[in-house]
């Protein structure tokens, strides 16, 4: 029997007078699946999330959650959302707006369990009015999963966190997707999409610009970069030289560190170590997420879709 994606959008359409902030978004995700979605400010993330969830009505096409109606699976607790615009009660402690939110579900999970994934224990009696950016995600969160979801939509879910509060999130994150539910996760953050997600789904301009894997959307910047640390002297001949060996794209040289972009990494160092053998400290390395996202949502074209 072929399984019931957990979203299904066909054609989805969203404008706002002359302005087109979704533009024909077609996406299918499978029970299990973390799925990111990135994109520069303004490409259609929070209102493909917004749509998708039934808060906002689409100019053309559909959304489905689990087969049917967002509300309806909303209303069975199977989707829990952490959003942007998503406010806490002021004058609750964080304790307080878990157990109010859980109250209205079917088979929530205990307050004290939701406050430990979210890792929120130590904050529990806390006023959420006194909370601090990053712990009023981290409340967020709590009150996402409590309805003890099998869908869970985030948008940034980290913003206003540091460095190790991030962390922290995600490893509370890899407990929740373990047990095999449906994440989809929207984020500026690249390295987040590229160290957690199965699959990453670029946006730019409303529409969808690359969906696979981390490693497969990173391919669509071709080659990779060989660094060096140079023994001999950088001059206009060696740069010339260098460029017309195979694979060559580009050619970098500062403060004695060799950089070259190579269609052909094997033959280009080949040629660099027949020509320098005073080579050292050699890396070759695969393009980023960060060169990746660049190349792709600065395209003139979003026809030119990677799939």
């Amino acid at each position: 029997m072929k399984e019931t994606p957990a979203i299904r959008l066909s054609g989805l359409r969203k404008t706002f007078g002359s302005s087109t902030a979704v533009d024909g978004v077609d996406l299918t995700v499978r029970p299990g699946e973390v799925v990111a979605l990135l994109g520069p400010n303004g490409a259609g993330k929070s209102t493909t999330i917004d749509l998708a969830l039934g808060l906002a009505r689409p100019s053309a096409g559909t959304a489905e959650l689990f087969g049917g109606d967002p509300r309806r699976a909303i209303r069975d607790g199977r989707v829990g959302a952490m959003l942007q615009g998503g406010a806490l009660l002021p004058t609750l402690t964080v304790a307080e707006s878990v157990a109010l939110v859980a109250a209205a579900h079917k088979h929530p999970l205990s307050v004290a369990e939701a406050l430990e994934r979210a890792r929120c224990t130590e904050i529990a009696k806390q006023r959420v009015a006194k909370l601090s950016g990053g712990q009023m995600q981290r409340a967020r969160f709590a009150v996402a999963v409590v309805s003890n979801p099998d869908l869970l939509f985030l948008d940034e879910p980290t913003a206003a966190m540091d460095v190790e509060a991030r962390r922290t999130f995600w490893v509370s994150m890899r407990e929740f997707t373990a047990e095999g539910r449906t994440v989809v996760f929207a984020t500026h953050y690249l390295d987040e999409a590229d160290a957690y997600a199965d699959r990453i789904v670029m946006l730019a301009r409303g529409r969808i610009v690359a969906d696979g894997t981390p490693t497969e959307v990173k391919a669509v910047v071709s080659g990779r970069r060989i660094r060096a640390t140079a023994g001999f002297a950088w001059t206009g001949d060696a740069s010339a030289a260098i460029s017309a060996l195979p694979g060559v794209r580009t050619v970098e040289y500062r403060a004695g560190l060799l950089t070259v972009v190579s269609d052909d990494s094997d033959a280009t160092l080949r040629g660099l170590l027949a020509a320098h053998d005073d080579l050292h400290d050699i890396e070759v390395t695969a393009h980023t997420m960060d060169e990746a996202f660049l190349a792709l949502t600065d395209q003139r074209d979003p026809e030119g879709a990677i799939r």
